[in-house]
């Protein structure tokens, strides 16, 4: 078990070490199995490591990504960021994972843009997309904002409701769930691990919770978690009512978030967190936001595993 050391070396992260990594996070989104990691060492330092979610179903032991962890896999610290040492590095830290896996999934970080040692080792990779806003000048984001949401859905917006901090988790939970609930569909994160996360990110001031509330109903038309590490913000979580939808409350909401990144966290980076559904998307274009792609790697050890998972669901 390496967890100690990683905790060392979570303690002293660099500063570009993803927050979803940090070990204080893993411990709150890691429901239904036991996360852990590899660690590298060179002349007693510490110049890589490589945390992962280990689960259970029946006979198998395979990684998958935890909820709200947007990022997992291998992190190598800057100095050693070069093509000559990165693929022998790699193969180090792929040697220390747990063996007999049944299958692998993550998502790895930005960092990891040469993914060829693990083509070597027989992982399959897909390139996803994440959204980013580079923000030091909040003009210039305004101004490549598009005219449709700078000329009409914000300032129509801003006549109907006022973007509020320090929102309540139990209400955040109850708007952002209510889509799904109307549909008959289970929420996408649970109740107690949200819960979790929420405390150990209030307790190192790492998040805050929005609202967009009527001001003349007081209802609660959007809500949105933002959540930070030392270089930037990302929208963890968001949704609307419904019923309230049409106000563009959550247009509205996601600018004022973006505005609180660069004045109040005084951060460059404003991090969509994807998405890959279209519509959603689309709204992120529609910020003047610009792809960031990151890799997923899948690897299937076990042909009875594919057939266990259609089994046993």
């Amino acid at each position: 078990m390496k967890n100690s050391l990683y905790r060392r070396f979570c303690a002293e992260a660099p500063a570009d070490f993803p927050l979803f990594m940090q070990d204080w996070y893993l411990d709150a989104v890691c429901a239904g199995g036991d996360w852990n990691a590899v660690v590298l060492e060179k002349a007693g330092r510490v110049v890589a490591v490589w945390p992962y979610f280990l689960k259970k179903k029946f006979i198998w032991t395979y990684v998958a990504m935890p909820p709200l962890a947007r990022m997992m896999g291998p992190y190598i610290v800057q100095g050693r960021r070069n093509l000559r040492k990165e693929p022998a590095m790699m193969e180090e830290l792929m040697e220390q994972l747990p063996p007999g896996l049944a299958a692998f999934e993550q998502d790895f970080p930005y960092q990891v843009n040469n993914w060829l040692p693990f083509f070597w080792k027989g992982f399959q990779q897909s390139t996803r997309y994440s959204y980013i806003l580079k923000i030091n000048d909040l003009d210039k984001v305004w101004s490549h904002i598009s005219a449709d949401y700078r000329n009409q859905k914000i300032p129509r917006a801003q006549q109907q409701v006022a973007v509020k901090t320090g929102g309540a988790l139990a209400e955040f939970i109850q708007i952002h769930n209510r889509s799904f609930v109307q549909k008959g569909l289970q929420a996408p994160v649970a109740t107690d691990v949200l819960t979790r996360l929420d405390a150990a990110l209030a307790e190192r001031s790492r998040r805050e919770i929005f609202m967009a509330i009527d001001q003349k109903t007081g209802a609660v038309h959007s809500v949105g978690y933002l959540a930070w590490d030392n270089q930037s913000a990302y929208l963890l979580m968001a949704g609307d009512d419904p019923k309230l939808r049409a106000s563009g409350a959550g247009i509205l909401l996601i600018w004022e978030m973006i505005r609180y990144t660069h004045e109040v966290l005084q951060l460059p980076v404003f991090d969509f967190l994807g998405s890959m559904v279209r519509p959603i998307e689309r709204v992120r274009r529609q910020f003047g936001a610009v792809q960031q792609p990151y890799f997923r790697l899948r690897r299937a050890w076990s042909p009875l595993f594919r057939v266990g998972k259609v089994l046993f669901r």
